[in-house]
């Protein structure tokens, strides 16, 4: 099988399975309108003055690189370019980090008056930030400053992997240089399975310095490579956190607290596998991950779907924070599922709504990102 990259042709799951093209357009629409421009209780964007906007975590009360990037990404899908610049604008002028050991990268919490709330770099920021300009470049075109799009992804990633090379310079790479790996941040070295986007990693390879292109093709291999490690055999569940081999993470608890369970990070991880299977379809290995996933949730806790489980399947105690964003990724998943739960996903998430209250911006992200993907409109751009 060939993906979209080398074919052009995006699946459109929902119409697949006799959803109309207008009434999927229609809901598209409305998903987007709600989050940036629907009531307080509803959306998650804010634009501030003529010419910035930030994506509220309205769980945490504070704006997010996670945030931040995401918007841009469904913005540039969406062909939204005012709010694209308004939040990069917004990004640069309040996140991006001048001096210090992250100088460059971009702090990964702020109040929504902009002042920084850490000094420390979340790496999924900066490969999401990447890859948005990257599609702007080319869905828009490039300006001047910090709207010559394709400028700043490629030296936010030179930075990414190179940071700390030159002598004197302090701070680290967000990779780690010899295995190829994405850091959970730079300062650590384990790191988080639903960071790897190894269909990100094959865009750098082809679009970031020259110079910079042999080691994101290699980023590629060794991220899919990992993630047939950190997800279970039997489950598919990932863990939050884990070791580069794997392992799921359980050391410095008193830090970081608990994370090697299957818990709110490690949603994405399905749904990022099975993007990069409709993207590159490079092993069919994600087939048979997607289907492990949809088994367990619909037959193994099919009578509860909305809990914290161990990777192995075991039932913890307490309930799923973002239980939309497990019925989203679910979804997402039938991409690349071809077993007999990739219909009922689908049809399950059909018919659930967007989230409303105070968490909602995290499993409405990954709400928006699944119909975007089901409806063949998370696209290279």
């Amino acid at each position: 099988m060939q993906g979209a990259y080398e074919t052009g042709r995006y699946r459109n799951v929902f119409a697949e399975y006799g959803y109309s093209e207008s009434e999927i357009r229609k809901r598209r629409d409305e998903i987007f309108q709600t989050l940036f421009y629907g009531s307080e209780d509803e959306r998650i964007y804010h634009p501030v003055g003529d010419d910035m906007g930030y994506i509220e975590d309205t769980g945490n009360l504070d704006v997010r690189t996670e945030g931040m990037s995401y918007g841009m990404m469904m913005c540039v899908q969406m062909d939204r370019k005012e709010e694209f610049d308004r939040l990069w604008k917004w990004a640069v002028t309040y996140m991006r980090l001048s001096k210090g050991p992250n100088a460059g990268y971009f702090a990964w919490s702020c109040a929504p008056d902009g002042s920084k709330n850490a000094y420390g770099a979340a790496p999924d920021g900066e490969e999401y930030f990447a890859m948005a300009l990257l599609f702007a470049s080319h869905r828009w075109g490039d300006g001047e400053g910090i709207y010559n799009y394709s400028a700043c992804a490629r030296e936010l990633l030179h930075i990414c992997v190179h940071k700390g090379e030159k002598p004197g310079e302090t701070g680290r790479a967000m990779w780690d240089p010899n295995n190829k790996l994405i850091r959970f941040i730079a300062e650590a070295d384990f790191t988080d399975p639903s960071y790897h986007l190894p269909h990100f990693y094959e865009l750098f390879a082809k679009w970031a310095n020259e110079e910079d292109r042999p080691f994101w093709k290699q980023a590629a291999a060794a991220s899919r490579a990992y993630l047939k490690k950190a997800c279970h055999p039997v489950t598919g569940l990932s863990p939050e956190y884990s070791e580069f081999d794997g392992t799921p993470y359980t050391k410095d608890a008193k830090i970081w607290g608990r994370h090697d369970w299957y818990y709110s990070d490690a949603y994405r991880t399905v749904a990022n596998i099975a993007l990069d299977y409709s993207w590159f379809a490079r092993d069919d290995w994600a087939v048979e991950e997607a289907n492990r996933v949809q088994k367990f949730f619909c037959e193994t806790v099919k009578d509860h779907p909305t809990g914290i489980y161990a990777v192995d399947g075991t039932i913890l105690d307490g309930e799923a924070l973002h239980p939309v964003a497990i019925c989203a990724v679910n979804a997402e998943a039938s991409l690349a599922a071809n077993g007999p739960y990739a219909e009922e996903c689908v049809r399950r998430f059909w018919n659930t709504p967007l989230r409303t209250g105070a968490r909602r911006y995290y499993d409405n992200c990954l709400y928006f990102f699944a119909f975007l993907a089901l409806s063949g409109e998370y696209r290279i751009r």
